[in-house]
């Protein structure tokens, strides 16, 4: 399963906790105010069409390149992605998606950053794994078509 955020919505410092050098810290309020006035740019959360747009970017870019999704969900601040392994890298498959995406929101008129840098990963080893995580997926976009404000807790 791969995650990534949309720029400025999860900060270091975040009271949800954050990753420093592979480290996973609490959160830090003088830390995250910090990297709040140090951002370049806005906070970036999706609207129902951009969320529309990010989606079918995806889903066309992974047809494109052959790559077999297995479930996918984008909220106002965040990806989830469950998908079948692929002949490239996973950081060569998340640069695509993040690029197909951004090419589309551009056109759309979004301008700025849209993407905090990174991923996160989560391997699947057994059909139990992908299971559990194609249903996470599911509930989660579930949950965040009901009700808007679930994606921006962190979930």
């Amino acid at each position: 399963m791969l995650t990534w955020t949309t720029y400025g919505s999860w900060l270091q410092g975040d009271k949800r906790g954050f990753v420093r050098d592979g480290e996973i810290l609490q959160g830090d309020e003088t830390i995250l105010e910090l990297c709040r006035k140090l951002q370049k740019g806005p906070t970036v959360k999706f609207t129902k069409q951009e969320k529309s747009i990010v989606e079918a970017a995806i889903l066309n870019e992974a047809e494109r390149i052959g790559h077999k999704t297995e479930a996918l969900a984008v909220c106002t601040n965040h990806i989830h992605l469950a998908a079948r392994p692929c002949d490239k890298s996973i950081e060569r498959i998340v640069s695509m998606y993040k690029s197909a995406a951004t090419r589309e929101l551009r056109c759309y008129g979004l301008t700025g950053k849209i993407w905090t840098k990174g991923f996160d990963k989560r391997f699947c080893f057994t059909q139990q794994d992908l299971y559990r995580k194609i249903t996470y997926i599911q509930n989660h976009k579930q949950s965040t078509t009901l009700s808007p404000v679930a994606c921006d807790e962190g979930n």
